[in-house]
Parts: C-alpha cells; structure tokens; sequence
C-alpha cells in the first residue's frame, strides 16, 4: 500500500502562487455547481463471453470452420482439367507413353535448374518432340519449412512450366507414372511448333 505524498511548505507556496495566476481557458464554460449536475445513467453491461468449453490436455481439437492451406501440390495437379486429347492423357497416365527426352535435376540449386529446365524445354519443343519427363527428384525428408515436408524443385519445378518462357510450350503437366519415377518426376506435355 502506498502512503499518501504531502507537499512541503515550500511547494504548497509555490503551487499555491501557480494556482493564483491560471486563468481558465474558457470563463464562460464554467462547470455548474456539484448540486446541479445530474448523475448519468449506468451504462448497460455487455453480455459476457459464452464459457469455454471444457477440454483435455492432448484431445482433439473440433474446428468449425475449414483450414486455408492449399491441397498438397500431387492432388493440385491431378485435378487441373485436361488440355491435352483424352485418350493420350489416359495412356500417358498409365505409363504407357514413352518420354522422347529426360532432364534430370537432382542436386541441383534453384539458379542451377531454372536455366537448364528452360533450355531443354525449349530445345525439345523445336525438335518437335512431344513428351518429355522433367525429373526433380522427391527431396530430403524432414525439411520443416516446406509445408509438406519435400524437395524444393519438386515444388517450384510445375510453377517454372506455367510462367514465360515456358508457359506458351508447355501444353500439360502431371506427376509420372511410377515407372517413370513417381512423385520423384513430372510428365511435360509440349505444344506443336508454330
């Protein structure tokens, strides 16, 4: 508890000679007198909050509303729409299409793969080559940052094929087949050359 401060005599005096030369602001808004003054009304108090409901330490959390984190990039793309003939699109699927070229960009950085996947994209469209298998590798296991845990290409690598240069040769992109190395490599659909 705090004790009560008193003002020595010497700053009673002072306080009490500043007190004599302040001129109020405004003389004519003077305050009424304490006995005209009506008491204002209570303010209503608000509803309280709904109690929490009561929980367990490490039971499950029941979320009402839906989460906005993207659907896994796999389930992304094997629900694009097709821009590529039916009957192609379902034997490439299958595995039964055979990749006329590969470019394998295991190890790679970012500034080492963005070039190379350019070139070869660009070189096998102008040799008139139509599939072509872009392997990425499935990345180390345990990287924290990454949402679903994996490789860095492997996510960048279908965003490199939607942007230019690219995006006007590429006609489809799809996870391969798991003969051709599974979540590890993409399906690259090329445009015809104009």
């Amino acid at each position: 508890m705090r004790r009560p401060r008193h003002l020595s005599p010497d700053d009673k005096a002072v306080w009490d000679m500043v007190r004599a030369r302040v001129q109020p602001l405004h003389a004519e808004r003077r305050e009424a007198p304490a006995s005209d003054v009506k008491p204002t009304p209570p303010r209503p108090m608000p509803d309280p909050a709904p109690p929490l409901p009561s929980f367990a330490v490490g039971a499950r959390a029941e979320i009402a509303r839906p989460h906005d984190i993207l659907p896994p990039l796999r389930d992304r793309l094997r629900s694009a729409p097709i821009a590529m003939d039916t009957k192609s699109f379902l034997r490439m699927k299958a595995g039964k299409l055979k990749p006329e070229g590969r470019i394998d960009l295991h190890g790679m950085y970012q500034d080492e793969a963005y070039p190379e996947l350019i070139a070869f994209i660009l070189k096998a469209q102008g040799a008139g080559k139509r599939l072509v298998l872009v392997i990425t590798g499935k990345g180390r296991l345990g990287d924290g940052w990454a949402p679903d845990g994996r490789g860095v290409l492997r996510r960048l690598v279908p965003q490199w094929l939607q942007l230019a240069p690219l995006a006007q040769a590429v006609m489809e992109v799809r996870p391969a087949h798991l003969k051709h190395g599974g979540d590890g490599a993409y399906y690259v659909y090329l445009r015809r050359r104009k």
